[in-house]
């Protein structure tokens, strides 16, 4: 037991202010969001978890009671998660027959065993039993990470623009990664340790959410892509095909300007279906492959013309800027523009 003064406000503040903050998502934001109630639903089952943690670390007495349903809680936390990024991800409007049935089943389990086996009377069972729910918890935290697997990519490969909803998810995700990580190294060393990470990454999503160009952006929709389905077989070589044949005919990624919107009304389909079908059948961006062109067309040039400057072959090329350009083919090509010109010259 501890009876740091200081210790006890920061943790304990984290876990009330987590009870309202998911009261609010649960009960009273305007925003009727599927995923703004479910991240309600995350919120307040962590704060119930990291709750029984500060009565039993700071608490004289102990009512067996409240370690009995910080305990139930913690074994729901994993599937709020999973469905919470599910609902982000997938932009559901109701949530779904199958998801609450799920739901139900795993609460009607834990709260089951708290009826059958009470924490009071069963001691021995709860020590080897907290380890299906660390499991279970840990089970669904995997599962949240795969379903948010392609905005983990796109964050890391920066290769295109991120807002601010999926830093947010991937905030949320990492955070709860934290928490978890940091309940099983508590296990064996300090067990202070979860509550303490708890207030940490609470304080810190709240100050990303307080940030006033963040307030209003960070429970939109998801761009529509993640959940969109698969485009046909068929479908993805007749776009391959009007692609190719547009950018060997126009040349049009030389324009430093050109736009995502302008190529899909070119080759008749919608931005969304053009940036799918980038995106998720050729794994590129759209910045990449413009790029993948011009670094073709520029590479042409050096190995054609040494009168003209690097500069101007950048520009020829399409690139916007000199720098941009001399990044750029050094990404691609692993040589400077000049380095790949004294091969022929």
């Amino acid at each position: 037991m501890f009876n740091n003064p200081l210790l006890f406000f920061i943790c304990s503040l984290g876990v009330f202010n987590g009870i309202l903050v998911s009261l609010f998502f649960l009960f009273f934001n305007k925003t009727k969001r599927v995923s703004n109630f479910l991240f309600g639903l995350l919120v307040f089952f962590l704060s119930l978890r990291i709750g029984k943690s500060v009565y039993r670390i700071f608490a004289t007495d102990h009512d067996l009671l409240i370690m009995q349903i910080g305990l139930s809680a913690c074994f729901l936390i994993g599937v709020s998660l999973f469905y919470y990024v599910k609902a982000s991800v997938e932009n559901k409007k109701e949530i779904p027959k199958s998801w609450k049935v799920h739901f139900l089943s795993l609460f009607s389990f834990i709260t089951m065993i708290g009826f059958i086996k009470p924490y009071k009377n069963n001691f021995e069972f709860w020590g080897w039993f907290v380890w299906v729910i660390y499991g279970t918890w840990g089970v669904y935290l995997l599962m949240a990470t795969y379903v948010l697997k392609n905005v983990l990519v796109k964050i890391t490969k920066r290769l295109e623009k991120n807002t601010t909803s999926e830093y947010w998810l991937v905030g949320v995700l990492l955070g709860n990664w934290l928490i978890y990580l940091a309940y099983i190294v508590g296990y064996y060393y300090l067990y202070l340790i979860g509550t303490i990470t708890f207030s940490i990454v609470f304080y810190g999503l709240l100050f990303f959410f307080l940030l006033k160009s963040n307030r209003d952006s960070i429970f939109r929709d998801l761009p529509e892509k993640y959940s969109s389905k698969k485009i046909a077989i068929d479908e993805v070589s007749l776009l391959k095909e009007k692609l190719d044949a547009l950018m060997i005919e126009e040349e049009i990624f030389k324009k430093s300007d050109v736009k995502l919107s302008l190529i899909s009304e070119k080759i008749g389909v919608s931005t969304h279906k053009l940036s799918q079908f980038l995106n998720d059948n050729l794994g590129k961006s759209f910045a990449t492959f413009l790029n993948e062109y011009r670094i073709e067309e520029a590479k042409k040039l050096l190995r054609e013309n040494d009168k003209i400057t690097l500069e101007a072959i950048g520009f020829e090329a399409g690139f916007s800027s000199r720098s941009n350009f001399y990044a750029t083919f050094k990404k691609i090509v692993g040589k400077t523009p000049a380095q790949y010109q004294k091969q022929f010259y």
